[in-house]
């Protein structure tokens, strides 16, 4: 099912799986305004939607997207105003129940890198570049760049990225912890695929809670932390997909969740 009355995004779901395509090939999907508003707008619906398990975030082309759309912001005569809550991106990419996953398939930078920072996971295609790029432009950048990275690769690490920013490639992404995995471009779209398909096989009250672990991790103290997943843990029993985990483990088969 895709979402109509996009101009600079596509958002497709099947099932419990979306695809948000950034989609301005031409420009590999150069960031403008309208593209901030309609990856926000549709993200927020994404986050209340019971039935997705996994959202990937994506680029038409040969581009993931390198940032702001240099000729739109240097013509000062932007396509749509922006207002605060358009900046969410990233928050709604890091905190939304469903796991978040950035397909790094070409150039990815500035509040591009913003983005796919603020994802569960970050695959990358063997052709696939990146820069932080906002000093260049004389900006000190947007999209909880430094919150994202500091806490992917290390503060000393981020910093350097941010205040001494350059290209680098995938491999080099992989080196330092930025994405876990690259692919050869020819099957990246297959690999990442079945790693969707892994995730979506998980059982999904039990995938939610995870996510909702993971994130609230980042904001309590250890003690606190504990204390809410043991609360969590317990009700998980109480599931009929628990049982049903349990039972197909014993058995040696394939369970048959149900979402309850």
């Amino acid at each position: 099912m895709s979402s109509p009355g996009h101009e600079t995004i596509v958002y497709e779901k099947s099932g419990p799986v979306a695809r948000l395509t950034m989609n301005r090939p031409d420009r590999l999907n150069g960031m403008t305004n309208r593209m901030l508003v309609e990856t926000r707008e549709a993200l927020a619906a994404a986050a209340e939607d019971r039935e997705l398990r996994v959202l990937v975030l994506t680029g038409a082309g040969k581009g993931f997207c390198p940032g702001a759309d240099i000729g739109e912001v240097a013509s000062a005569a932007p396509d749509d105003p922006l207002t605060a809550d358009d900046f969410r991106v990233p928050i709604l990419l890091h905190n939304m129940p469903a796991v978040t996953i950035a397909a790094i398939n070409g150039a990815c930078a500035g509040a591009g890198l913003g983005w796919a920072l603020a994802c569960d996971f970050r695959f990358a295609a063997e052709s696939a570049r990146f820069n932080v790029a906002f000093l260049d432009v004389g900006v000190a950048g947007d999209m909880g760049g430094p919150w994202s990275l500091s806490r992917i690769v290390g503060s000393a690490r981020a910093r350097e990225l941010y205040f001494m920013p350059g290209k680098f490639d995938a491999a080099e992404a992989l080196r330092i912890g930025l994405v876990t995995r690259i692919f050869p471009d020819d099957r990246f779209r297959k690999e990442v695929d079945a790693i969707v398909n892994r995730l979506t096989d998980s059982a999904p009250i039990a995938l939610r809670t995870l996510k909702a672990n993971f994130v609230d991790s980042e904001r309590m103290d250890f003690a606190g932390y504990v204390a809410l997943e043991s609360e969590r843990h317990f009700r998980m029993f109480e599931t009929e997909d628990t049982r049903e985990a349990f039972a197909a483990k014993a058995q040696k088969r394939k369970p048959q969740f149900k979402g309850r």
